[in-house]
């Protein structure tokens, strides 16, 4: 048994999950409402409170979703009750980060500015010029966003400028070696 996938998950009070036929879980919280539609082959059962995974038959494809679907249930109602977060750092002269309404627009050294729209499901707070925070209730999606506001100007190893990771090392590079 997966030791992940056989852990029943607590459902907290105010947090709402319906499975409905195919295995298409929905799961309304505080945060807003995340869909999944799981592999049928598994049994996800809702009862007192608790969600739980079972899966048919130890076939490997069965045992490789059986942790996965239970990961991404967890995540799914974490993510309803106290949402996610990635923290991005800039580092260079002239790079920032400003937000105006609901805009982040990010000055990375190019020629133009580098314009980021909020949705309804991931928010920017910016709380200095060199600090971006992406939020929101699905972890793939915040995690893809802050991703992709890190592709626009990646850390290079010489100076470390760049948009970074908050917990993110970079490997220094020494440079020309002088005479």
């Amino acid at each position: 048994m997966s030791r992940i996938g056989k852990e029943p998950i607590a459902i907290p009070a105010g947090v709402t999950v319906t499975i409905e036929a195919g295995n298409v879980v929905t799961v309304k919280g505080p945060k807003g409402t995340l869909t999944y539609a799981f592999s049928p082959a598994l049994t996800i059962e809702n009862e007192a409170n608790m969600l739980s995974v079972k899966r048919p038959n130890d076939e490997a494809m069965n045992r490789a979703l059986h942790g996965t679907t239970r990961a991404l249930l967890n995540d799914m109602v974490i993510g309803v009750t106290a949402g996610f977060e990635r923290k991005l750092e800039i580092n260079g002269v002239g790079y920032r980060a400003q937000k105006s309404g609901k805009t982040l627009t990010l000055n990375l050294g190019h020629s133009h500015p580098i314009v980021f729209e909020e949705n309804e499901d991931i928010t920017f707070d910016v709380p200095d010029s060199n600090t971006v925070i992406v939020k929101g209730a699905d972890k793939q999606k915040v995690g893809q966003t802050a991703a992709v506001i890190r592709s626009k100007r990646p850390p290079e190893p010489y100076l470390g400028k760049g948009v970074k990771y908050t917990e993110e090392r970079i490997r220094r590079k020494a440079g020309k070696a002088g005479k």
